[in-house]
């Protein structure tokens, strides 16, 4: 039986080396492209040459867009509105990135935290950048809050800081832990499909209803992701406590 950890391996496809770096083409990075190709070929085919009476891809698309306006107006200020694209497309990649990596042979790149990391920072730092434009220096209020006693006050602080240092893993590593054990748990039962022989049929169930619950969980965690990241954006957006 083959490792269920050979299907993360990253391979280089199209070696490039430069300057003296590294800049290969790998199975990843195709990935990548193809979930951002994809996602670009479903919403300008659908929104753009979008239709009064909506297709298929229309109804997609104009549901994934309603839906993150809906959690956007649910988690985030009326004002946080106009930060739409930033969550909307974070959203979009994680989630066409989880869903391409169920297909057979394929590779997720949402299974590697080195990704989901890149994710979680990309996130976490655009919003403190959106909280100091939006309050200047008065931003490290939210590490001060109201009503501690002075005594407390320089663990309160330290807390607080720690906690929002920590903001960027939440949100990487929850999406790359799911990721990864759910491929791992698909291609175990897989495996015992191909060793069992005839009596392989029972896995085999079992695996194609675990498939139907990694879809589930591939829409779940872009959208764990996205309110996650409103729920932040909230929160440098207005500082009381």
């Amino acid at each position: 039986m083959n490792s269920p950890l050979k299907q993360f391996v990253i391979q280089k496809i199209f070696p490039i080396h430069w300057a003296g770096y590294d800049l290969s083409v790998t199975n990843s990075t195709i990935f990548m492209l193809i979930a951002l190709g994809f996602s670009m070929f479903i919403f300008t085919r659908s929104i753009v040459r979008g239709t009064l009476v909506p297709g298929r891809l229309q109804v997609v698309a104009e549901g994934l867009i309603s839906t993150i306006l809906q959690l956007m107006k649910d988690n985030v200020a009326p004002e946080g509105r106009q930060y739409f694209p930033l969550i909307f497309s974070a959203f979009i990649f994680i989630l066409f990135g989880n869903l391409l990596g169920l297909i057979p042979g394929a590779f997720t790149v949402t299974s590697h935290i080195v990704v989901t990391l890149a994710f979680g920072f990309m996130i976490f730092f655009l919003i403190t950048i959106i909280g100091f434009m939006r309050h200047g220096l008065g931003f490290f209020r939210k590490f001060i809050p109201s009503g501690v006693p002075a005594p407390i006050m320089p663990i309160i602080v330290a807390v607080e800081l720690i906690s929002f240092c920590f903001r960027p893993f939440s949100l990487g590593v929850r999406l790359f832990a799911n990721m990864l054990a759910g491929h791992v748990v698909l291609s175990i039962f897989a495996g015992f499909t191909v060793s069992m022989g005839v009596l392989g049929f029972m896995p085999l169930l079992t695996n194609v209803l675990f498939i139907g619950f990694e879809v589930f969980v591939s829409g779940l965690q872009a959208y764990i992701f996205t309110v996650l990241s409103c729920s932040y954006l909230n929160d440098v957006l207005h500082l009381e406590h």
